[in-house]
């Protein structure tokens, strides 16, 4: 590999001297790094000098460098171009990061010499009004600014799973299942198994558990109109619209996957264990 674009998270504080580390550390192991071009403007003459001025399509990775927010953001970049992802991990927990800064080193060397495989996750297809969307992690409904619990009924092929009155839904690839799905009482699904899970957030019912639907299965989504007219989707946490009366939301499985950048075999459950460490407590 030869030439990476990078994807940064947009307010670390230190952001000019972790620039300058990682673009000379790409640069020592002979790969040149595009960027940006918000990231272009904030740089003096010298630093911007270290980076090639191509667009993402010319670029064999993406390399994402902050944390799963950004990575996600990064990964827009990646299934549109159909360009493998690597994370760097400069943020909290990065579970999704294959690389932490102080690897970096060891890391391009092995990328430079084309010592990597790639881990294929299976992606979501949210299609609401008309419009498609991609996510890795989750589609997510929400009663967003509104301060009243929502009404959805959902339904998996044909048939009704339920009517929720809650503060929302999460439906998630199990990629997604170690983030919101998690917090909101979902189980840890092995990216291995292919399937969509539906959790609930906040319930105002003891009947209403996570709910795990084939991967080749459609679910519906539509809101309650007795309840209530609207409610915010969100899709990888990246983009946000709103769901209107009358309106179905559908998801399935895409036929695109996210393909990331892994240079050894790691442990599911071992990385569990080390990076949501402070769950167990």
């Amino acid at each position: 590999m030869k030439k990476v674009y990078m994807v940064m998270h947009q307010h670390k504080p230190n952001m000019i001297e972790l620039l300058k580390t990682i673009v000379r550390t790409f640069n020592e192991a002979d790969i040149q790094v595009s960027c940006e071009p918000w990231l272009l403007k904030c740089l003096d003459s010298d630093l911007a000098s270290l980076f090639c001025g191509d667009p993402p399509f010319a670029c064999e990775a993406i390399v994402s460098v902050g944390g799963d927010g950004t990575l996600l953001r990064a990964n827009i970049l990646s299934t549109e171009h159909n360009i493998p992802l690597l994370g760097i991990n400069v943020g909290t927990i990065g579970f999704l990061a294959e690389v932490e800064l102080d690897q970096l080193e060891i890391a391009c060397k092995l990328l430079r010499n084309d010592e990597y495989t790639l881990d294929a996750r299976m992606m979501l297809k949210a299609v609401v009004n008309g419009s498609t969307f991609l996510a890795l992690n989750d589609v997510v409904l929400s009663r967003g600014g509104y301060t009243r619990l929502i009404g959805l009924n959902a339904w998996v092929d044909a048939d009704h799973i339920g009517r929720f009155i809650a503060d929302g839904l999460i439906v998630s690839t199990p990629t997604g299942s170690t983030g919101y799905s998690l917090s909101a009482g979902g189980p840890i699904i092995h990216p291995a198994v292919d399937c969509m899970l539906i959790t609930p957030i906040c319930a105002h019912s003891l009947q209403h558990r996570p709910v795990v639907a084939a991967a080749s299965q459609c679910i519906t989504v539509k809101l309650d109109k007795d309840h209530n007219t609207k409610a915010m989707i969100s899709i990888d946490g990246q983009k946000m619209f709103e769901l209107g009366e009358g309106q179905v939301l559908t998801i399935t499985r895409s036929e695109r996957r996210t393909r990331f950048i892994r240079f050894e075999p790691k442990s599911f459950f071992s990385k569990i264990r080390i990076k949501l460490s402070e769950w167990s407590c």
